[in-house]
């Protein structure tokens, strides 16, 4: 075999948990395979650097391997609801390889065809759902959320039929790049199943490959939960300050390594809207933009059902209280970060972000947009007087917005005074990329390939992205 996707050294890590975790699956044969995309900045990343089309096709068209497909098994609250009918109905784990940085990695699928979990459905996925898929990780990735990111989508030429898409529409298959596709809701299918057994085997698994710093502390258990608080938590701060709305943060939506992943209906916020909601099903906006963090809270409450298992409740509860105070400092550096800044103290980056935040929602300009244009217009003068500070916004602004404006410009202007213009640019052009897709971006680019067939659009939007 010459295919150097094939020949990676793969780690049967998951696959030593034994079938009581998962169902072995074939993968579904396709009419045809089209490789639309490949990311390789991901192929670096585990050290390969000269693959060909074709070897992805085979890899992930295909699904070669002698190695079996593991279609991953949990439950999850979804809505608030607990369905125990859950588990990886269109996709399966193909294989975990190790990364330059010694990290472990799952190629997980998505659209690879019917499992022991599909219920009714086709266990395919939708080009477009495969399109928005890459352009939430690539723009997520770009502003420094852990996130998993996708590494081909391959047009495989069937038509399938959607309550939420013009239909017939076309078909993918995609692999997605991760830490885990281990879910809370996989623990919390063992709480369901009584076997506190698999539970104590699973968290072991996961402190092994996922938390190995922990590994030999006697108190490893209510460690590896202490610090999910504190990745989930920072995670959350990391996509309200992207302004991103996940949508749907089931508890099988929720990886176990704190890392971001599973991109349905979401959506950037246009401007500063605290009830956006993304999801169309979503009626009572439980994971509207601002409910957010609550979401992640309620998700970690009910992750200790399971972990009560191994870990004392009131320890895990005492833990858990840390996760305000986790996500308040993760949000306000990162908006420190965004606005250029460093080193203020609590109460200046507090009158910030204050003031900010009342201005955009106030004015109801871009959310993000805003961001990207102190970055392309930040001047030294900037610093010398708060009314060379985008002086052009106060003609279209009302004199309430107008005094919310002036405020800003002062507080803004005597934040910048003790730092060096070029250190200020540089973390405005780190934290803040120029393209950041809301829907119609993403609807117009998906217009074109539906039409015209005409991909150009999308590369040149990834691009933008990613620059």
């Amino acid at each position: 075999m010459n295919n150097p996707i094939l020949q990676l050294d793969y780690e049967p890590a998951f696959q030593s948990l034994g079938t009581d975790f998962y169902s072995v699956v074939e993968a579904a044969s396709f009419p045809q395979h089209i490789l639309r995309w490949r990311n390789d900045d991901i192929l670096r990343q585990i050290g390969l650097t000269d693959v060909k089309d074709e070897d992805m096709i085979e890899a992930f068209g295909h699904f070669r391997t002698d190695r079996p497909l593991l279609a991953m098994a949990y439950h999850g609250y979804q809505f608030g609801v607990y369905n125990p009918q859950l588990g990886d109905g269109r996709g399966f784990l193909y294989g975990q390889v190790r990364g330059k940085d010694g990290n472990l990695y799952d190629f997980g699928t998505k659209g690879s065809g019917n499992t022991p979990y599909s219920r009714t459905a086709d266990g395919r996925l939708t080009l477009k759902g495969g399109v928005r898929e890459i352009i939430a990780a690539e723009s997520l990735h770009r502003f420094g959320v852990k996130t998993s990111r996708c590494l081909s989508m391959i047009e495989t030429g069937e038509e399938l039929w959607r309550g939420d898409e013009p239909s017939p529409t076309r078909s993918c298959v995609m692999v997605r790049f991760s830490l885990s596709h281990i879910r809370f809701g996989t623990f919390e299918r063992l709480s369901y199943l009584k076997r506190p057994d698999l539970i104590k085997q699973l968290l072991d698994h996961v402190i092994h490959y996922y938390y190995p710093h922990l590994e030999d502390k006697n108190d490893r258990y209510i460690l590896f939960y202490q610090e999910l608080v504190e990745r989930v938590a920072t995670l959350c701060a990391h996509w309200m300050t992207s302004g991103f709305c996940h949508a749907v943060l089931n508890t099988d939506n929720m990886s176990i390594t704190g890392e971001s992943f599973d991109y349905g209906p979401y959506a950037f916020i246009p401007s500063y809207e605290p009830r956006f909601t993304a999801a169309y099903f979503d009626y009572n906006g439980r994971y509207a933009y601002a409910n957010q963090p609550n979401a992640c809270y309620w998700n970690l409450e009910m992750l200790q059902v399971p972990l009560a298992e191994l870990i004392d409740r009131s320890a895990m509860e005492e833990a858990l209280q840390m996760f305000k105070d986790y996500y308040i400092s993760a949000y306000e550096r990162r908006m420190e970060q965004r606005l250029g800044l460093i080193d203020l103290t609590n109460e200046e980056l507090e009158r910030l972000i204050r003031t900010t935040i009342q201005l955009l929602y106030a004015t109801q300009w871009g959310y993000n947009e805003f961001f990207a244009e102190l970055k392309d217009n930040f001047k030294p003068t900037w610093q010398e007087d708060a009314n060379n500070i985008l002086p052009e916004r106060k003609q279209e602004l009302s004199e309430q917005s107008l005094s919310l404006f002036l405020q800003w410009q002062e507080v803004y202007h005597s934040c910048l005074q003790r730092l060096e213009y070029t250190d200020v640019i540089d973390r405005l052009r780190l934290w803040n990329p120029s393209k950041v897709p809301i829907r119609p971006e993403i609807e117009r680019i998906w217009t074109a390939i539906t039409e015209e067939n005409d991909w150009q659009p999308f590369y040149q939007l990834v691009k933008e992205i990613q620059a």
